[in-house]
């Protein structure tokens, strides 16, 4: 009898993990040039759970892909490409708020992956997500030898972030922007080649960062944006429809990454 009940424990325990691992949200986003389901991801909890409130609420329908960058990314959720103006330049509206990054080596930029667009480390150095703004991945395929350019990139990124967060700092950057603005470029180079400076003593205190073995694979055979790791928080993948998001990623488009013909999105909540 006491094995019997170990087993059926055994059981339960088995069948309460499988609907673990099952329980996933899947949305749809419908567009003009067919469908796409997405996965989101548990490991990324604030921002499950803000794109599924936003879709419950119909935030996303009859909005646009507004920037599409073949064997990049396309990106959606701008509230103001809504009945847009075919002239109108889009990207910079949001919604108010932002989510705190979810970085999770796990979730990567590989292609088909789900993330959060952002402001620029510059204005944004905590690389909070924006609130609505996302892209899906489409990617292209890397060599190993790429790759390890790239985490030494990754490397410079996160040092540059770091340089911008040093209240220190701030006079240096502040002085850069307005020299620039004014066109002093004597001035805006050699702030740059201080910054440069900087930023190379910084990533030299830094632990290498390295591609795990699952990255590495996922990028030298599917491909993906590898350069992207670490820095915004993917929160989901395509499940069906890749085929969709090469369509619209080769649409023709203007000098700002906008289709020329509007490709519109509907999400609703399938599980």
């Amino acid at each position: 009898m006491k094995n019997t009940l170990s087993f059926l424990i055994f059981i339960l325990l088995l069948l309460g993990i499988s609907h673990a691992q099952d329980s996933a949200r899947i949305v749809l986003v419908e567009t003009s040039l067919g469908n796409i389901q997405l996965k989101l991801y548990n490991e990324t909890p604030k921002h499950r759970d803000n794109f599924i409130k936003l879709v419950e609420s119909h935030f996303y329908d009859s909005l646009l892909f507004h920037r599409v960058i073949n064997t990049f990314m396309i990106q959606g959720g701008d509230p103001t490409s809504k009945n847009a103006l075919p002239d109108k330049i889009l990207g910079e509206g949001d919604i108010g708020y932002t989510i705190p990054a979810e970085f999770n080596q796990k979730l990567f930029h590989k292609r088909g992956a789900l993330a959060a667009a952002r402001n620029g480390d510059d204005v944004n150095p905590e690389q909070a997500s924006s609130g609505c703004q996302f892209y899906i991945v489409q990617g292209k395929i890397f060599t190993d030898s790429l790759l390890s350019l790239m985490e030494k990139r990754i490397i410079g990124m996160k040092a540059y972030n770091n340089m911008v967060k040093r209240p220190e700092n701030k006079i240096l950057f502040d002085k850069f922007n307005q020299f620039q603005q004014m066109g002093i470029m004597d001035s805006v180079v050699a702030i740059k080649n201080k910054i440069d400076q900087l930023s190379a003593t910084e990533a030299s205190t830094l632990t290498p960062y390295k591609f795990s073995d699952e990255q590495r694979k996922a990028y030298t055979t599917i491909g993906g944006t590898p350069h992207l790791d670490g820095s915004y928080t993917v929160f989901g993948e395509v499940i069906e429809g890749m085929d969709v998001i090469d369509k619209i990623a080769s649409t023709p488009k203007n000098r700002f990454d906008r289709p020329l013909t509007n490709v519109v999105m509907k999400i609703s909540i399938l599980k």
